[in-house]
């Protein structure tokens, strides 16, 4: 069985990869975002399942603290730091275990907590 995974970047030129990602149960998947916003501290992950609308919070990162919502806290990572006044790298770490993983992930930068 193969899952689907897609990522769309949403906000201020913020780069995100892979835009398709074709996976099975088992797998680990390392979704990367990045801008160049040096004062934008925060990188939000969520996720859409098919046929929802709705967006989920995963979690986020501040600076390097990193903030698990409860139904996402076994299967889903971040990581990255998002200090200094280089580029904001951070990344969503998923260990896919079923269909409940396979949907669109967004990643957005926002500059307060």
């Amino acid at each position: 069985m193969r899952h689907r995974l897609a990522c769309v970047t949403l906000g201020l030129e913020v780069r995100q990869s892979h835009s398709d990602l074709i996976i099975k149960p088992g797998d680990k998947v390392q979704i990367f975002c990045s801008h160049d916003k040096t004062d934008y501290r925060m990188m939000l992950w969520y996720q859409r399942s098919p046929g929802d609308t709705a967006l989920k919070l995963i979690g986020y990162l501040y600076f390097k603290d990193v903030k698990m919502e409860e139904p996402y806290k076994e299967h889903f990572n971040i990581s990255g730091d998002l200090g200094g006044s280089a580029t904001k790298n951070g990344s969503l770490i998923i260990q896919v275990t079923g269909r409940e993983q396979s949907a669109v992930y967004y990643c957005a930068a926002s500059k307060a907590h």
